[in-house]
């Protein structure tokens, strides 16, 4: 193939020439790969992008890849939202995306074989785009450097297998079980009997997560029906972290289709049953590789507990990026594992701050805040900014709670999408992390879609007011 000639002034960014290394040992690898999907992740933090022959591929990593920058600001329906006159009010302008290394992979279980990997939308100055979430995370990342830390993290997500026929009204339903053919009804968690029921998910996600190499661990039954949480091993680039999760989610609804099912992230589709949450497990390491958060006890070191109090104090801020949309704050009610306050503590699960018990080692914070629907890179970019702004204040965050404070709401939280939007307008500490236009661009993005969907007339308005 000729060399593809690159637009003058406008080389491609260092990190390409790795992506294209990978790229050309997937291909020697794998043959008969016939098209590679280019995706984005947006703010909502599904991925969107193009297919193209895999014989093509190659000039992405000479001159990248024309895409719209608008494709970061859609709405969860993936309709443009034109915040700040982004989109159809600037003439809907190109930006120029680059392979990202480390994220190159085939897909599973397709048809016909295809690769993907994740781009990164870049300026002439190697500048990423505004609105780019994964961006906002490495910014975030920078700010560790100057104290010689690095964060190690993972993340657990949990999610519902429901039948592909909705009920009624409308709304899901329970999976049927595969083993009896009955829909399911009972909560039945850490069952290990449910796990054998769903085998043939449970198999079909885990060759998933090897073709994609995607670093999956432990998987678990939840609390409710048709609930499961799989969990990511920990990464020393929170970056890949955050992209782990969101090809975990891709590759869960995938395996959920092969198997007759369908796979829902949202945070609460059932209203008396347990919501589903994305939990971010995080240390610290210096320069020899200590755990900084260990000093031999179970409740850590001082470092740790500055850091929950720079967590405590950007969580109001925070919530939006947490708790992206109206469903998402219904999950946060008494006694359903979702927290309702700031309070910390060690292994108890009623605190949205958690230090689970295990070896000094392995000491860390579990964050139990964000819902299944958050964006990951979003997420982790807030909790990352808590923790960093914990360290530089170095401000006590008040004793471990003891026993369940689930009914002790924290009224300096907002539980509704329109208050968390507005403490994200009036979040210094947080934007200054993530960056003003980048805020900015989110917030808008969410106030539109929020707006698009409390004009639609549901079911129940027509059954009581009619």
């Amino acid at each position: 193939m000729n060399k593809v000639t690159p637009i003058p002034g406008f080389a491609p960014p260092a990190f390409v020439q790795a992506a294209r290394t990978e790229f050309d040992a997937l291909r020697k690898a794998h043959p008969g790969l016939k098209y590679i999907d280019v995706v984005l992740a947006d703010v909502i933090g599904i991925l969107r992008g193009k297919r193209m022959p895999i014989a093509e591929a190659t000039k992405l990593f000479e001159i990248g890849m024309q895409i719209p920058h608008s494709i970061y600001l859609m709405d969860a329906h993936g309709e443009m939202t034109n915040p700040l006159d982004r989109g159809y009010g600037d003439g809907d302008p190109d930006g120029t995306a680059w392979p990202i290394p480390k994220t190159i992979s085939r897909v599973w279980d397709e048809a016909t074989p295809r690769a993907q990997m994740l781009m990164t939308l870049r300026d002439e100055n190697g500048v990423a785009d505004p609105a780019e979430p994964r961006a906002a995370l490495e910014r975030v990342l920078e700010r560790f450097a100057s104290l010689k830390l690095t964060p190690v993290c993972a993340l657990e997500l949990e999610f519902y297998l429901i039948d592909r026929a909705r009920d009624v009204t409308g709304a899901p339903q329970p999976p049927l079980d595969p083993r009896s053919g009955m829909r399911e009804k009972t909560a039945s968690v850490y069952g290990i009997d449910d796990l054998d029921r769903y085998d043939a998910f449970l198999s079909a996600l885990t060759k998933a997560a090897e073709v994609q190499n995607i670093p999956m661990s432990a998987t678990s039954k939840e609390y409710a029906p048709g609930q499961f949480e799989a969990n990511l091993r920990h990464q020393a680039d929170a970056r890949s972290a955050a992209d782990h999760a969101i090809f975990l989610k891709q590759i869960v609804k995938a395996a959920a289709r092969a198997t007759g099912f369908e796979a829902t992230f949202m945070a609460k589709p059932y209203v008396d049953l347990a919501g589903t949450g994305l939990h971010i497990h995080l240390s610290l390491i210096d320069e020899k590789g200590r755990n900084v958060f260990d000093n031999g006890t179970p409740e850590g070191s001082d470092t740790l507990r500055h850091a929950i109090a720079g967590l405590q104090t950007l969580m109001p801020e925070s919530m939006a990026l947490f708790a992206p949309n109206v469903n998402s704050y219904r999950r946060f009610q008494p006694d359903m594992f979702a927290p309702v306050n700031r309070r910390w503590g060690v292994n108890n699960r009623s605190t949205g701050l958690r230090i689970p018990v295990g070896p000094g080692e392995a000491r860390r914070i579990e964050h139990r805040v964000s819902g299944a629907d958050a964006n990951p890179y979003f997420a982790l970019a807030a909790v990352l900014a808590g923790v960093h702004y914990g360290l530089t204040v170095k401000r006590d965050p008040g004793p471990a709670a003891i026993g369940n404070v689930s009914r002790e709401p924290d009224m300096a939280l907002p539980f509704s999408i329109d208050d968390a939007l507005n403490r994200l307008e009036a979040a210094p500490a947080l934007t200054s992390y993530l960056g003003e236009e980048t805020v900015t661009l989110y917030r808008e993005t969410k106030r539109i879609e929020t707006k698009r969907l409390r004009r639609i007339i549901t079911t129940p308005e027509y059954d009581w007011y009619l």
